[in-house]
């Protein structure tokens, strides 16, 4: 496992933590293969009854580092569709991950963090988190983790924040479903441990088919979601190369503002 992420049990917890605190837990290739992988050990392992998902340092995560999001730039569009589904995959397995998940979300969490915290079965975020789905100020959209964040606070709210790309605040996630509970930063390890009470009180096997029957009533299941990751991946990989998304993430990269965005 590499320094990316620290994974560790906690008696019947494993706790499992995105460790790039000075890049505010960016994702790359590396962290992604990292974290599904311990996310597939803690699903095997018949010793844990749920999982915990951190980051480290002040932010849960930023989204795409900018070094991957800058070699990603340059590469192919198979390269693009390839890197896509690795985090496709992530996502998936998270989302129907047998055992039951809590986000603990300790800072803002952007793009890809908030596919992290929409695909986990309870969230509960300190009441300084920021989130944004800010993919359109870069020419693109956040295919790959479309269906866990409208599942997650409806297509009304999705639409709208798909488009605009705005920051909202912790309370505003709340409200739209995408938190289950906001906390001040002294109260989030409380309350993480009330929901850890209330889990340890289940039955484990009625826990996992309560979670795949959730699923399954709202419309959702892994060969579904795989092939809906497919078509998704296509999209962000032709995005990536066409020519308004890699002015904008060229504009991004050099801290430019791109073409389209007029003076008010």
């Amino acid at each position: 496992m590499t320094d990316s992420i620290t994974s560790e049990r906690r008696g019947t917890v494993a706790w499992i933590t995105l460790n790039r605190p000075q890049i505010h837990n960016a994702f790359d290739d590396a962290l992604i293969a990292a974290l599904t992988d311990a996310l597939a050990q803690a699903d095997a392992d018949p010793a844990v009854r749920a999982v915990v998902l951190s980051g480290n340092g002040s932010c849960f995560s930023a989204g795409a580092d900018l070094n991957w999001m800058r070699g990603m730039a340059g590469a192919s569009e198979q390269e693009n569709r390839e890197d896509s589904l690795r985090l496709a995959r992530l996502m998936r397995n998270l989302q129907f991950l047998s055992k039951p998940t809590i986000a603990r979300v300790n800072g803002a969490a952007y793009g890809g963090g908030v596919g992290l915290v929409a695909c986990c079965d309870i969230a509960i975020g300190v009441d300084t988190a920021k989130f944004a789905l800010s993919e359109v100020k870069l020419g693109l959209v956040p295919a790959v983790i479309s269906p866990y964040v409208v599942a997650a606070i409806g297509l009304r709210e999705a639409r709208r924040l798909f488009v605009t790309g705005e920051v909202f605040d912790a309370a505003t996630a709340a409200r739209i479903g995408l938190l289950h509970a906001v906390v001040t930063g002294t109260e989030l390890d409380e309350a993480i441990e009330r929901q850890l009470y209330l889990l340890a009180k289940a039955g484990p096997h009625a826990q996992r088919e309560a979670k795949q029957l959730a699923l399954r009533i709202g419309g959702t299941d892994p060969e579904q979601a795989e092939r809906i990751d497919s078509a998704n991946a296509e999209l962000i990989a032709r995005l990536r190369v066409s020519p308004e998304g890699q002015h904008g993430l060229s504009a991004f990269l050099d801290k430019r503002a791109p073409s389209w965005v007029t003076q008010s």
